[in-house]
């Protein structure tokens, strides 16, 4: 259920839990651990603050990790920020802040750096260099790269031997519920379930007056995707549930180029980089043929979207289920030392790039939108942040320029930190006492975790590449089901509390918003794709969809103007 209306409403949602058996206080506590979240936990953690990591897994077990292309800078001779900053605006497709890609390309280059002195490699050529390469829609070559083809790795590698070098504290194993708020509406902490830590086992809490999310992204929402398993949404259902604003939730950017391994193909996928067209790889049909050309400048290269629709269209137009990336002209050392890692991923399922070209379908890869923050990584919830995927800081606008998403979280993690450093101290020593979730809030009824399989094929089946009114109609009626279901359930068939029943809700909630806004969105724009609205529409939509959760759990969709973006959140503006 929707509906749009002006009004912001308050809520106080809360999963179905047990009450924390536990509790530990801190300054700032940080959940998630890929680049976002361990940045931020380190420069607060530098600052003098009292500091914990909460994270799902392992401490190294995020997206962050998967992540194969590199980190975007303009690090390299000719290259300037401002060309970086007009390449992120044309794949945003008109819907990017301009003030934050404006303080992501010239702040990027310096957070890189800082970087490789926390212990970061990237590669290098004889001389020392840093090797650069291109990535679609970036007109100069400023992906820096580690270990060929396994940056997220080096730079996970990296972060967490520097939590841990500097003591920081950190849970592993823990799934972030729900946010704590004060008698004054301020951000008091948050409950989480722990398992098997020890000392700390079941629910409990973490008492502290900043909150950073940093939980990564969503993609388990879809049959199909390149994302962990740990990626349900935990992150922006927890704001949802606190009253947080979400945006741009319908711009989901499925990968053009994730090796196909069946029409029946469920959970993560593996991803063929976009750097191996960067290096010279060409999209082919059946036939061989090339069916990039002429239909952008950039060919192979154009931004994600152009290249997801073109391979959809083609597969549509030949009846078939994937085409293929032909790179065999590199050679087995080219591969080799470029590209190891999917070499070695696609000679696990039988395909040898070096000797025949590999099959690719788009698969959801990234979410553009999410908790909408302004440019200290502030959200709605006064002190509650958001960086990373989880966030929406108007970078990305409606499609993520080629690995911006690495550089986007360095640099809002050193915002948050600098922000929370600002007047961190201040807000330890006056905050009032923690308060837990009440008692008579209204809760979420949980989902069995059988449902999850339904809620991904009807994502995917109705809110996937391709859309239109019918199939997100049809999505919103199916995700309305599953909730009544869950609603009307007796205490016989209701789910018991446990992770898995948690991540199903958390996934409804997330898919249930993100079918709203697409459904809203009348019009095709970047990484959102309506069959029955083609046409970009700049007249009546140059502007962001904003939601909230109501205290009965219905939806509120409401249009924003480019120019309210971001938010003016509750403190007055600090500068890091």
């Amino acid at each position: 259920m929707t509906r749009t209306t002006d009004g912001p409403p308050r809520t106080g949602i809360r999963l179905d839990a047990p009450a924390p058996g536990w509790a530990i206080d801190a300054d700032v506590v940080v959940v998630g651990s890929g680049v976002a979240g361990l940045t931020a936990a380190l420069r607060c953690t530098a600052a003098g603050l009292t500091t914990v990591v909460v994270t799902k897994a392992r401490l190294d077990d995020g997206s962050t990790r998967w992540a194969q292309g590199g980190i975007a800078a303009a690090l390299g001779e000719g290259d300037t920020p401002e060309q970086h900053l007009d390449d992120t605006l044309v794949a945003g497709a008109g819907l990017c802040d301009e003030g934050a890609v404006r303080a992501l390309v010239t702040e990027g280059p310096d957070a890189v750096r800082r970087l490789i002195a926390t212990g970061a490699h990237f590669d290098t050529d004889d001389s020392g260099v840093i090797s650069l390469t291109r990535e679609g829609g970036h007109h100069r070559r400023r992906i820096a790269h580690a270990g060929g083809d396994a940056t997220g790795a080096e730079i996970s590698r990296a972060l967490v031997e520097a939590v841990r070098e500097r003591a920081v504290r950190t849970i592993e194993n823990a799934l972030v519920l729900d946010l704590l708020r004060d008698d004054d509406g301020r951000t008091a902490g948050i409950t989480l379930h722990v398992m098997g830590e020890g000392q700390h086992d079941g629910v409990g809490a973490v008492h502290a007056p900043a909150v950073v999310l940093a939980t990564g992204g969503m993609g388990q929402v879809f049959s199909a995707t390149t994302n962990p398993a740990v990626s349900t949404g935990d992150g922006v259902a927890l704001a949802l549930r606190a009253g947080a604003e979400i945006s741009d939730l319908e711009f989901v950017q499925f990968h053009p180029t994730v090796l196909f391994l069946g029409a029946d193909s469920e959970g993560q996928q593996p991803l063929v980089s976009e750097a191996v067209r960067g290096e010279g790889a060409h999209l082919v049909d059946g036939s061989g043929t090339r069916f990039m050309l002429g239909q952008h400048e950039l060919a192979e290269l154009a931004p994600r979207d152009i290249v997801a629709k073109a391979i959809t269209r083609q597969m549509q137009a030949n009846g078939t289920e994937h085409m293929y990336l032909d790179a065999r002209h590199f050679g087995a050392t080219m591969w080799e030392r470029r590209f190891p890692t999917i070499l070695a991923a696609c000679r696990a399922h039988g395909i040898d790039p070096v000797t025949e070209p590999i099959p690719v379908a788009p698969a959801a890869h990234y979410a553009s939108g999410g908790v909408r923050t302004d440019l200290h990584g502030r959200t709605t919830v006064p002190g509650l942040y958001a960086c990373g995927e989880v966030a929406c800081t108007g970078v990305h606008g409606a499609n993520r320029l080629a690995s911006n998403s690495l550089l986007e979280g360095l640099v809002f993690a050193e915002r948050i930190a600098a922000d929370i450093a600002a007047g961190g101290h201040a807000r330890v020593q006056s905050a009032s006492p923690a308060a837990e979730a009440p008692e008579d809030a209204p809760t979420c009824p949980l989902l069995v975790p059988e449902a999850r399989i339904q809620i991904q094929r009807i994502m995917t089946n109705g809110a996937g590449v391709l859309r239109s009114a019918d199939s997100l109609a049809g999505a919103a009626a199916r995700l309305e089901a599953i909730r009544a279901d869950a609603d009307g359930a007796d205490e016989r068939k209701a789910a018991e509390p446990g992770v898995d029943a948690w991540e199903t809700t958390n996934l409804l909630l997330v898919a249930r918003v993100l079918v709203a806004a697409a459904a809203a969105r009348e019009e095709t724009r970047g990484c959102h794709w309506r069959e029955d609205r083609p046409d970009r529409d700049d007249e009546d939509w140059h502007r962001h969809l904003v939601v909230r959760v109501t205290p009965d759990r219905t939806l509120d969709v409401r249009r924003t103007d480019s120019a309210d973006f971001p938010p003016t959140v509750a403190d007055a503006p600090r500068e890091p």
